[in-house]
């Protein structure tokens, strides 16, 4: 009893994790290409705030953006 208490939250929890792995159809590739699904809905604002964060930090973090903390790059 105590073996299958331990193996049945797995068990559960192994087959949610395998149910959400399934490929993407041709058809469905539209729908997903949307600029709604796109992971940053605004590139001028997110390239905004990024200028704005490295200027802050006096660091460059990999972005393109370079310079020090005045914002004068």
């Amino acid at each position: 009893m105590k073996k299958l208490l331990f193996t049945l939250p797995i068990l559960i929890f192994m087959a949610m994790f395998v149910s959400g792995c399934q490929p993407v159809q041709a058809w469905e590739r539209g729908t997903l290409a949307k600029p709604e699904m796109a992971i940053e809905t605004d590139p001028l604002e997110t390239a905004l705030n990024n200028h704005i964060y490295f200027s802050k930090e006096a660091s460059n973090g990999g972005h393109s953006a370079a310079g020090g903390g005045c914002g004068c790059n």
